[in-house]
Parts: structure tokens; C-alpha cells; sequence
């Protein structure tokens, strides 16, 4: 969702020089593709080429300097998100800008020896939180035009990007679908890796589970049989009273609480949950922050992903988090806390991760509002979520 203006010490960027494609291992052991795509310890590059709102130049927003100083840190990789209406005009005409800038961010990559997984994060027939802040009902699952489209976008995407290597480009086919029948999503997925498949055979595919790519839907993700260059991936935001709190495009449940809100351990006891519940109508009485009375840390996180793990294991595909993150509206050391015990779990379950996000209010630079957008490293966040 949302920085690093000043120059960048050289020391820093030529460090990355020095990296090369090969990740760290991670403590757990995980499944590697026939295409070669291995990551361990990624970022997100938002509000950039997707969920750009304005708040700097896109040209100084994500500069080289930025993907020089990512390697230099130690990740391996980073999620690019991209959206329809930042690469393509409201007639379908691509921006050509807009994917110069695409590629000359997968070039800079490509130099500081980075991995890239595309993703296809918002179209115009669907964003992940509609309800909230995306504006138009979502169309696509009701749309077979709206489903043609999105399959033209892919074709149109990988007709410019077929020629980075294998083991440098991955596809996410889409950011958190959000279907209200199961079934929508499982038909797209096959309908979107057919086509990829028959452009790319060898191109690495991310693909999530329904209804925002959580850990516990994954089991009811149909994956294409026998392809072995597929990378499963889930999001996590929960427990979501503490991650976003008072988060301004969330329900009123977790808006509105003033807190305070603690980890590890409850994010709020019984009776306050209770309380607060109470002060709303039953239809904003959200389900899915039941939790934040849970005792929460790294064995609560594990039973989280639990799902996610098996279905993987199953499978014998590698299992990646592409999302995850706590607000700096959090006490400073319960951040802390839970950027480290997550990022734990994930290692010792050999779960590849990219955090939510590089640059904006969950970045790991610091957040000063849109009043100040060059915020110094947040090195303590950064050395959490590295195991430092």
C-alpha cells in the first residue's frame, strides 16, 4: 500500500552488484520448479504500477536506486503488482509509458540479480476489496466478456514479457479473487494456466486460493494435475484487529476500535471484543475477527497456515506468502514481535514470503504519512523480518 527519495549510499548499491540469482536456503525444506524460479525473501513493489494514488511521481516513485538497495539488503525477489487501469486506457490501448516503466523495473531486476513475480493485483471488472474502496461491483464472475478480457490482458502481457528467462519471471494470474461461488475462480485458473501454458509451457505460475488467497482455502483451490511449474501461494493479514488497526478503508469493526490492541498473546480480551462488538449492528458484527481473543504467536500462527502446508505438501509444490503485515499504528515492539514470529513460521516451514509492502504505511522504510514521503530505512523492521 504504499518510499526512500534520498540517494542511496553508493557502498549499498554496489553491493547488489555482487548478488547472484542462487536464494538463501531456508530452514524448511521446499519443493523447487523444473524452470529453475527459486525465491525465499521477497518485498512488494506497490503503489507503483498498481493502487497508484498519487502520492509521488511514478518516475521517482520506484527508481533503479530502490531495486539496488532491495538487493543489497538480501532479499531474493520482489512482487510486482500491476493493474489494468495503470497499463492499459479506459479504450483497452496499452500506456505506453506505463510499460516502459514495467520494463525498465524488470531490467533493473534483471541487473541486481532480483526475481520478479508479476501479478495481475486489480482489473476493471474486479478488485479484491470492492466493497470498501474499489469502487463498481465486481463483474467478472458474471461477465463472460469481462472473463475474455482478462485472458486478452494475459495474452497482451505475455506477448511482451515471453522472453525474460524462466528463472527470472513468474505470472501471479490474479490478486485475491473474491468469487462468491468457488467454483468461478477454479474455472478461470484453468482457463488462464491453459492459455499460458500454450503461449509459455515453461513459464512459472503463482496461483492463490479464493476469497483473499487465505491459508484456509487453499485445500478448495483445483490445480491444474501433473504441472510442476506452479507455485501455490496464500495471504495473511490475521489477526486483522491487530494487523490493520484503525486501517481507514477496513469495516467499521476494525476501524472504529480505538484500541489499544497488544501481541503476543490476545489482541484484546473477552470482554472488551465483547464490548466493542456490541456497539455495532449485527451486520457489522464481522466474523472474521472472532480471533483477536486467541492466544496468539507462533504456534496460533502455525495452526493458521496449517492448511495451506498440507495442501502443499500434498501437492509437492512450493508454498509462497505473497502478502502479509502490521500497521504502524501498533505499539512499536509488538510489531516488531509479530513481523519476527511470522516470518519465523514461514522459515521453519520452508514457506517463501514477500512482505506487505516496500515503500507506504506497512513498509519497511519509515512511515511518515503522506506529509513526508522519505522516510529513512525502519532498520529494526527490516532486521525482524531478515531473522537478524
Amino acid at each position: 500500500m504504499s518510499f526512500l527519495r534520498r540517494l542511496l549510499p553508493v557502498s549499498l548499491l554496489l553491493a547488489s552488484a555482487t548478488l547472484g540469482f542462487a536464494a538463501p536456503a531456508a530452514v524448511g525444506v521446499a519443493p523447487t520448479n523444473p524452470s529453475g524460479f527459486v525465491i525465499h525473501r521477497g518485498t512488494n513493489l506497490s503503489h507503483w504500477l498498481s493502487q497508484d494514488f498519487g502520492w509521488a511521481p511514478r518516475e521517482e516513485w520506484t527508481t533503479e536506486n530502490d531495486i539496488r538497495y532491495i538487493a543489497s539488503l538480501g532479499f531474493d525477489h520482489v512482487r510486482l503488482p500491476v493493474d489494468e487501469k495503470e497499463l492499459w486506457n479506459e479504450d483497452g490501448a496499452p500506456n505506453e509509458k506505463a510499460f516502459a516503466l514495467l520494463i525498465s523495473g524488470l531490467e533493473w531486476c534483471r541487473a541486481a540479480k532480483l526475481r520478479v513475480i508479476l501479478d495481475l493485483h486489480t482489473v476493471r471488472a474486479h478488485h479484491f476489496n470492492a466493497g470498501n474502496e474499489g469502487g463498481p461491483k465486481n463483474t467478472l464472475w458474471t461477465d463472460p466478456a469481462a472473463q475474455d478480457r482478462f485472458l486478452d490482458l494475459w495474452r497482451q502481457l505475455s506477448t511482451r514479457l515471453h522472453s525474460y528467462p524462466n528463472d527470472f519471471l513468474a505470472y501471479e494470474v490474479m490478486n485475491e479473487p473474491t468469487a462468491p461461488d468457488f467454483e468461478d475462480w477454479n474455472k478461470l485458473v484453468a482457463r488462464s494456466v491453459e492459455f499460458i501454458r500454450s503461449v509459455e509451457p515453461e513459464r512459472v505460475v503463482v496461483l492463490g486460493a479464493n476469497m483473499w488467497q487465505i491459508p484456509q482455502n487453499l485445500p478448495k483451490l483445483k490445480v491444474p494435475a501433473g504441472d510442476r511449474n506452479i507455485i501455490l501461494s496464500m495471504h495473511t493479514y490475521t489477526p486483522l484487529l491487530l494487523t490493520h488497526h484503525k486501517a481507514a478503508w477496513t469495516d467499521p469493526a476494525i476501524r472504529d476500535f480505538a484500541g489499544p490492541v497488544a501481541y503476543p498473546g490476545p489482541v484484546v480480551t473477552k470482554d472488551v471484543f465483547k464490548k466493542h462488538m456490541a456497539s455495532f449492528p449485527p451486520a457489522l458484527q464481522i466474523e472474521y475477527i472472532d480471533n483477536s481473543t486467541d492466544n496468539w504467536g507462533p504456534a496460533r500462527f502455525r495452526e493458521e497456515y496449517e492448511p495451506a502446508i498440507a495442501r502443499a505438501k500434498e501437492l509437492g509444490l512450493q508454498l509462497y506468502c505473497g502478502e502479509f503485515g502490521c500497521l504502524p499504528t501498533v505499539p512499536r515492539k509488538d510489531r516488531l514481535a509479530y513481523y519476527r514470529d511470522v516470518v519465523g513460521v514461514f522459515e521453519a516451514n520452508g514457506i517463501a514470503w514477500a512482505n506487505w509492502e516496500y515503500k507506504g504505511d506497512f513498509g519497511i522504510t519509515e512511515w511518515h504519512g503522506l506529509k513526508s514521503l522519505d522516510g529513512a530505512p525502519d532498520v529494526q523492521l527490516i532486521d525482524a523480518l531478515l531473522q537478524r
